[in-house]
């Protein structure tokens, strides 16, 4: 079984940081492993992914603020959100695009959400 075990949500004051991790388990391969987020009431869109080759990809709501890492071995991906603003508080959920273990077969995997508010 896939799962995506997510941490480091929770509340902080417009200015301040969080860091986000997601922990895969399940999976031999992972092409792409980001976090995606959603407020009540909008669309949900992409904050950042990461893909196999080292690339990266960033809401330009997020860029130079954000920064999405990988540790391959750990199968994890971390965002670190700095200067956070009011605008981020949104459940942050981790993907996972890649191959299952087994049997071996493309996988689209989604973590439980974790919720981040920035509030005075």
């Amino acid at each position: 079984q896939v799962q995506l075990v997510e941490s480091g949500g929770g509340l902080v004051q417009p200015g301040g940081s969080l860091r986000l991790s997601c922990a895969a388990s399940g999976m031999v391969y992972i092409e792409t492993m980001g976090w995606y987020r959603q407020a009540p009431g909008q669309q949900r869109e992409l904050v950042a992914n990461a893909s196999s080759d080292g690339g990266t990809n960033y809401s330009d709501s997020v860029k130079g603020r954000f920064t999405i890492s990988r540790d391959n071995a750990k199968k994890t991906v971390y965002l670190q959100m700095n200067d956070l603003k009011a605008e981020d508080t949104a459940v942050y959920r981790c993907n996972a695009k890649g191959l299952r273990r087994g049997p071996l077969t493309s996988v689209d995997s989604w973590g439980q959400g974790t919720q981040v508010t920035v509030s005075s």
